[in-house]
């Protein structure tokens, strides 16, 4: 049921591509929620998508169009919880 009403609330798509993972561009991303290194946070659709690495470098990015390239060492990525919402975005929900 759950897994059916996220279904149903996803209106946005993303697209990832590797290139022999050593280069990976994203598009459809929301914000770039922090970076460094051996990590990258990206929010996509209300979601986290952290990348994990090492010698991370983004880039480019593309707030317009959502475009986000990354290059270096590509060990994983994950889908996480959305961003914590702070003081003021609990307050004023």
């Amino acid at each position: 049921m759950i897994a059916e009403d996220r279904k149903n609330t996803k209106t946005k798509v993303h697209n990832i591509l590797i290139e022999n993972r050593e280069r990976i561009s994203i598009n459809g991303v929301d914000d770039v929620e922090s970076f460094d290194e051996n990590n990258v946070i990206l929010v996509i659709d209300e979601e986290l998508l952290i990348i994990k690495g090492f010698n991370l470098k983004v880039n480019k990015i593309n707030t317009e169009t959502g475009e986000v390239f990354i290059e270096g060492q590509i060990y994983s990525l994950e889908y996480g919880e959305p961003p914590k919402k702070g003081l003021f975005g609990k307050l004023f929900k």
